[in-house]
């Protein structure tokens, strides 16, 4: 416990360095802290998975954050909501958040192909909000594949703006919500070949993948989130 409040004081003291830092960044871990990312699907998201056999699981540091009801054509159950641990942030001389990281998190799309029975498989993982490319990226692997380390996979735009408030020595909370998270095209490409997806789910591609909430606090986990990148099989 000694050692996480130690880690809450540095933090809150870092931030107040920051100003005197100049142009430069900094990066600070936040893995001790309850701070989280939480992407809620769309109904059509969700409709699109089911109508093509998409099963989706969080995986690594992954949760499900809002369960999710069976589809209407497969009956397939996905998680309305996931959620990542924010593992780390870095911050730019304006007191701005420059990214924030979910390393250790990911979220596997699973499917078998419908004529070969072939079983599919694309893995997205270790996320970074990017604020400056206004992009989602992630390490991007389809089954038995290579990565593509922080591939750019979607854009979006802010629909509450990251707001920090400030209560030194020790209190710093967070949050923002973001949306409009369209598949950028490598992304879709990504999807369309790894996943065997019939031609009549490309408009579902073009879709809106939901909402991205990202909530910082300094209030502290009961045990550190696991910082390590995950790594697909």
């Amino acid at each position: 416990m000694l050692r996480s409040v130690t880690s809450v004081c540095a933090f809150a003291a870092a931030i107040a360095l920051v100003p005197q830092a100049a142009s430069a960044n900094l990066t600070i871990p936040i893995n001790f802290t309850v701070s989280n990312s939480v992407q809620a699907f769309t109904a059509d998201d969700l409709g699109s998975f089911d109508l093509v056999g998409i099963k989706v699981e969080p995986r690594g540091t992954g949760y499900e954050a809002k369960a999710g009801t069976p589809g209407e054509t497969n009956g397939i159950i996905n998680p309305a909501a996931v959620g990542f641990p924010i593992t780390k942030i870095v911050i730019g001389s304006k007191l701005n958040i420059v990214s924030g990281s979910a390393v250790g998190s990911a979220l596997y799309f699973a499917r078998s192909d419908d004529d070969t029975g072939e079983s599919l498989g694309l893995t997205l993982a270790n996320f970074t909000i990017n604020y400056d490319l206004k992009k989602v990226l992630a390490d991007v692997t389809a089954k038995g594949g290579k990565v593509s380390k922080q591939q750019a996979i979607y854009t979006f735009v802010a629909v509450t703006p990251l707001a920090l408030k400030y209560r030194f020595p020790v209190s710093i909370t967070g949050h923002e919500v973001l949306g409009s998270l369209f598949l950028t095209p490598e992304t879709k490409a990504s999807f369309k070949n790894s996943l065997h997806l019939p031609d009549f789910a490309d408009g579902a591609l073009e879709f809106d993948f939901g909402t991205l909430t990202q909530d910082i606090s300094l209030k502290l986990r009961s045990r550190p989130i696991s910082a390590t990148p995950y790594v697909a099989n």
